[in-house]
């Protein structure tokens, strides 16, 4: 009941894909299973990030036996994550892996009301479909080869629980994916295969400091009382929660505080904890959204002068 009793997942001699793994979250976690023996597959799209990571994940090799490979290869749509998750098997007689980590998107926070119909589509496409369509893929091989025991690890962000001013594009998607994952953990049982989700806070990443040039004001702001994490402590709570067979994960407190509020049927990690933060957050998460709805409210003039100045009332 509390997971005292399950196996912990061992990732030394498997073969592990992970999509975005060139940067941010996705490398230190490749660093990180390098370290405990396994094989790394790692699909991103700028060349000379790849060949970096490459570099970097030989210099933690424990073993002659493990096997090192990167591909650059779009995920965008169901036919593109195919081909990508084929190039990963193929030095594997074909194989699924054992793992498969979608660590891939981005996210460009901004106003609603400025956003163009390409943004919107771009903010799905970042946070849900370049996700999904690898989980698709991937558990349609993993099923047919009967491969009882793997992994498919979603990675959606605190945003996935709750949501303010300046994340329209980027929320909907990240709520999506929670959506995915806990259809998947049901469905996949049919076929033995485990489904996990990670709810990372504010990582300082290269993608933290992308988003940064788009982000409103009145978002960092709100933001500026999170302490943030970097992407390695962010890829090692990631990593114990996949070890500890945890369904949702998540590494801070205040995340752990929103799951525990709207957690709704997905399973327990800890009954008793998980009973604590809901009595917290039954407090808690009311007084934050107070504190957030005050500051959007006093931001009104100032945004009103934002947008006439940007002409959006001409």
């Amino acid at each position: 009941m509390f997971g005292l009793f399950s196996k912990k997942w061992n990732p030394d001699g498997k073969h592990v894909y992970i999509t975005g793994g060139s940067s941010g979250l996705g490398l230190s976690l490749a660093h990180i299973l390098a370290q405990k023996g396994a094989n790394v597959s790692i699909v991103a799209r700028n060349q000379k990030k790849l060949d970096e990571a490459l570099e970097s994940l030989e210099k933690l090799r424990v073993s002659p036996a493990q096997k090192f490979h990167v591909y650059s290869h779009a995920l965008g749509t169901g036919a593109e994550a195919t081909a990508a998750l084929d190039a990963v098997c193929e030095p594997y007689d074909g194989e699924a892996p054992d793992a498969v980590f979608t660590c891939a998107g981005s996210s460009k926070p901004m106003f609603f009301v400025e956003m163009d119909e390409q943004d919107m589509v771009d903010g799905m496409t970042n946070a849900y479909w370049l996700q999904a369509w690898t989980a698709w893929a991937a558990a349609k091989k993993m099923a047919k080869e009967h491969k009882k025991g793997a992994k498919i690890v979603l990675v959606s962000s605190t945003l996935g629980y709750m949501s303010f001013v300046g994340w329209a594009s980027y929320s909907p998607g990240k709520h999506a994916l929670r959506g995915l994952a806990d259809s998947l953990h049901s469905e996949l049982m049919l076929y033995g295969i485990d489904v996990h989700i990670y709810f990372p806070a504010t990582m300082y990443t290269p993608g933290f400091d992308e988003e940064n040039k788009t982000k409103p004001d009145i978002v960092k702001r709100i933001e500026s009382t999170d302490e943030g994490c970097t992407a390695e402590q962010a890829a090692q709570a990631l990593y114990k929660g996949v070890v500890k067979g945890h369904a949702h994960i998540t590494g801070d407190l205040i995340t752990s505080l929103f799951s525990a509020g709207t957690r709704g049927a997905a399973p327990r990690n800890n009954w008793l904890l998980e009973a604590l933060f809901d009595m917290v957050a039954f407090i808690a998460v009311p007084v934050w959204r107070h504190s957030v709805d005050n500051q959007v409210r006093a931001h009104r003039e100032e945004h009103e002068q934002y947008l006439q100045q940007k002409g959006f009332f001409s």
